[in-house]
């Protein structure tokens, strides 16, 4: 796939993901990419070969909106709904490629970092497949304490799900709920069981951590927020605020690397969690990462459990449609099962359990 299929797919996605600004703009900036001598084409100078699932587009996008952000976009800002504008696709598309042609090294200097939104959302995937969890330990005995793992954690803000307020379309609540950060409607239908398990320990990973105690690091996280999507600026800031009050511990690893250190404990279930990052790991890592799981599990008790929980775009089956799907593996036993689906930001959530 080229560069101008790559774009024209990314622009139906973000249309179909409530971004209109970013739909119409990537629409736009299409015809710029069969013309070898457009701010666009020079950007991207020496990326044109990256693969697919490097999300280039995102890539551009992000680092268009940090320099808004910042202040530095000139005209621009006045089309971001993101810093107070109003967005107009004739004006904006041609206040983008302004910015393009003034500030070509600015915007290629990240076109080497993959997107990191650490969206907030789909942390009720995640509590609401520990509460499942937890459930049935309840009903096999007892309920132990969690130690939460992340794979891809970017930030680690979803490492502080207990402590948001998960709340259904009935208004039924899951978590803290208290907490600044409220996730409406976290989910449709049925609700996780009503078994709060308790976190003892959590600890991401990431190839490229981000630090939000510094400016640049919630700036990061920022950029990636399509501009003209509210609810996911509000309730990233609302996880920010508590990532400052709880730090969330993330190693710099990779996540073979991460998953060969990792050993369970006996008196707890050890889950292993991770959104929408499985397609950035090759096949080998992939295979690597579930082979030590794998050896794990072949240990694991039920005093001793295991669970592996990802949210990810996946197929039920090899000819049936992409959806983003809450899977779930618990060892001892380890079979697979689907939980339920949630969209690509996360909520809401529609358990199948």
């Amino acid at each position: 796939m080229g560069l101008s299929e790559r774009f024209a797919a990314q622009a139906e996605a973000c249309a179909a993901l409530g971004s209109p600004l970013y739909a119409d703009l990537l629409r736009g900036l299409v015809p710029d990419l069969e013309d070898p001598g457009s701010a666009l084409r020079l950007v991207l100078h020496g990326h044109e070969d990256a693969p697919t699932d490097a999300a280039l587009a995102l890539r551009v996008l992000g680092s268009v909106h940090r320099l808004v952000l910042e202040r530095r976009a000139g005209p621009l800002a006045a089309f971001y709904p993101s810093v107070g504008g109003t967005w107009d696709p004739a004006g904006g598309v041609a206040a983008f490629r302004e910015v393009l042609a003034e500030q070509p090294a600015e915007v290629a200097s990240w076109l080497d970092r993959a997107p990191q939104t650490n969206e907030v959302g789909r942390s009720s995937a995640l509590w609401a497949a520990l509460c499942v969890n937890a459930a049935e330990e309840q009903a096999a005995g007892g309920t132990l304490p969690v130690r939460l793992l992340e794979l891809g954690s970017s930030a680690g803000l979803n490492l502080n799900a207990d402590r948001f307020a998960h709340v259904g379309a009935d208004g039924e609540v899951r978590g803290e709920p208290a907490s600044v950060v409220r996730l409406q409607p976290a989910w449709v239908g049925a609700a996780p069981p009503d078994v709060a398990p308790r976190v003892v320990e959590r600890l991401g990973c990431d190839l490229h951590p981000v630090d939000v105690s510094t400016t640049e690091g919630r700036l990061s996280l920022t950029a990636y927020v399509w501009p003209d999507q509210v609810a996911r600026f509000e309730r990233l800031r609302a996880a920010l605020a508590i990532a400052a009050e709880h730090p969330p511990a993330v190693v710099t690893s990779s996540a073979a690397d991460f998953v060969d250190g990792v050993e369970t404990a006996e008196g707890t279930t050890t889950v292993l969690w991770h959104s929408v990052m499985w397609q950035y790991l090759d096949a080998a890592e992939q295979e690597h990462v579930l082979a030590r799981l794998e050896e794990l599990g072949a240990t694991a008790t039920h005093t001793r459990r295991l669970v592996h929980v990802g949210a990810e775009p996946g197929r039920r089956s090899p000819d049936a449609e992409i959806e983003f799907l809450l899977r779930v593996r618990a060892w001892p036993g380890g079979q697979e099962r689907v939980l339920g689906t949630l969209q690509a930001h996360g909520p809401p959530l529609r358990l199948e359990v």
